[in-house]
């Protein structure tokens, strides 16, 4: 028996190879599939199942891709119903992948068709499950994000999760491996933890959502409380799982390499995306274009702030990554890219044609200004990191809903922004001066760095993770 635990850092998300006897099935697969097919290949297997724990909201699979490649079967849990051809288990159904079963747990609550899968080795022995976003490491899925389809309130939801987690999974054994969909960083959850495997017996003493003496009533309070609106293209992504989409191949051969003409050209109707790294594009940007840099949290970043997944984009990329942007923004959706700019900025530039820049200082020259008597400084960091500590007297102005945040900064006077590291505030500062706000000004390290100044903070009172 082998299990492989496909982790792809950008999504927070953990996709899963299981091979036994010359036979594999792969779980919550992403969207590009060559790499499964290519790793059964070199063992000799056959892919037989593809296991979905549910219609995901945070990324488009790869099932239909895989399915439509090998002839494997979609398996979804009950009540599911894709417009697809695909198997709907049963609850307890049992599914044989050479010497070891994989039996199908229908766990409601994130969403209501959520199947927890239970793999038991040649043995018989309960092994591992694979949780999807029933059960995290740290965390349970949240109960929003279906509501409107199954017409149920998030309370409803949260009720059902508590009965799924304590008559089909609590019941489970110790040992029992958890291998959920998803770890630190992704919007499914409030409190995932970083690690992206571990036991069920370390889940009941740690996880708050898994006390024994909780009563439901605790449960739907402590699951529900403080969950924030959900990034915008969720539903879309639903959508796609749900219904189908296009080959991500297909995708990658209609993007073409634009001239700078041609760039600019098409730069009057779509979105230009920059993708290169923030001192990078702070130094020479096309004018109008929008900052999300690859290397950080790209796809679930596109995801919060594009929010139409079918807005016509055009690329600026490091030199190579072009297919790889593509391939990416296709992962989330977005797959109305038209192409990018062949050469980079270097080309752009050379032709002559305009460019824009974003200043940047560093946290010491921020402290000066503010000891200075300067006011103008936003915190675009999520809630929770300001709240456990931040800048006496500096608002916050969460990147994730910018767009509520507008009419508080100042059109003309200079203002500061800044973030955990660096990457956000950047995104930040192109988005309002693509918008008309030309007065920005980045602090690079960000609060990182600011918290080395000694200025005056608010005491810490919880640990947050900076995303």
């Amino acid at each position: 028996m082998k299990i492989e635990q496909i982790y792809t850092g950008c999504l927070a998300q953990g996709a899963y190879y299981i091979e036994s006897k010359g036979e594999v099935a792969i779980i919550d697969p992403l969207r590009e599939v060559q790499s499964y097919i290519d790793k059964a290949k070199k063992s000799g297997a056959t892919i037989k199942y593809i296991f979905e724990t549910h219609f995901h909201a945070d990324f488009v699979s790869g099932h239909l891709t895989l399915a439509e490649k090998t002839g494997a079967r979609i398996v979804y849990g009950p009540t599911a119903n894709p417009k697809f051809e695909a198997h709907i288990a049963s609850d307890g159904e049992v599914f044989k992948i050479g010497d070891i079963t994989i039996t199908a747990l229908h766990t409601p609550g994130h969403t209501m068709e959520s199947t927890t899968y239970l793999l038991k080795d040649e043995n018989g022995t309960d092994h591992a499950i694979f949780s999807g976003d029933t059960l995290f490491l740290g965390d349970v899925g949240r109960p929003d994000l279906a509501q409107k389809a199954a017409n149920m309130t998030q309370e409803d939801l949260a009720a059902i999760l508590y009965e799924s987690l304590r008559t089909k999974i609590m019941p489970l054994k110790d040992e029992v491996i958890v291998y959920p969909a998803h770890g630190a960083g992704s919007a499914c959850g409030k409190n995932l933890s970083k690690e992206t495997v571990g036991t069920l017996g370390e889940q009941k003493k740690t996880n708050y959502a898994l006390r024994a003496d909780m009563t439901v009533e605790e449960f739907v309070r402590e699951v529900t409380d403080g969950l924030l609106p959900p990034p915008a293209y969720f539903p879309e992504n639903v959508r796609l799982n749900k219904e189908g989409y296009q080959n991500v191949e297909t995708i990658i051969a209609a993007n073409k390499a634009f001239t700078p003409e041609q760039f600019k050209h098409f730069a009057e109707e779509a979105l230009v995306l920059d993708v290169r790294d923030a001192d990078s594009f702070a130094a020479s940007h096309i004018p109008g274009a929008i900052f999300i840099g690859i290397d950080g949290g790209f796809a679930p970043w596109v995801g919060a702030l594009i929010t139409d997944i079918n807005q016509p984009i055009i690329l600026v990329t490091p030199e190579g990554r072009e297919e790889e942007t593509i391939v990416r923004l296709s992962r989330v959706g977005y797959d109305n890219t038209l192409g990018y700019l062949e050469g980079g900025m270097k080309a752009w530039e050379n032709k002559g044609f305009e460019t824009d820049s974003i200043q940047r200082i560093d946290a010491g020259q921020l402290a000066d200004l503010i000891k200075g008597g300067e006011k103008n400084v936003f915190d675009v960091r999520k809630p929770g990191e300001y709240e456990s500590s931040h800048l006496v007297d500096v608002p916050n102005t969460p990147l994730d809903y910018l767009n509520d945040h507008l009419q508080e900064f100042p059109t003309t006077a200079t203002t500061y922004l800044h973030c955990a590291g660096g990457y956000r505030s950047m995104i930040a500062a192109s988005i309002l001066k693509a918008r008309g706000f030309h007065n920005m000004i980045d602090v690079k390290g960000g609060y990182g760095a600011i918290k080395q100044t000694g200025l005056a903070m608010t005491d810490q009172t919880c640990p947050s993770a900076a995303k």
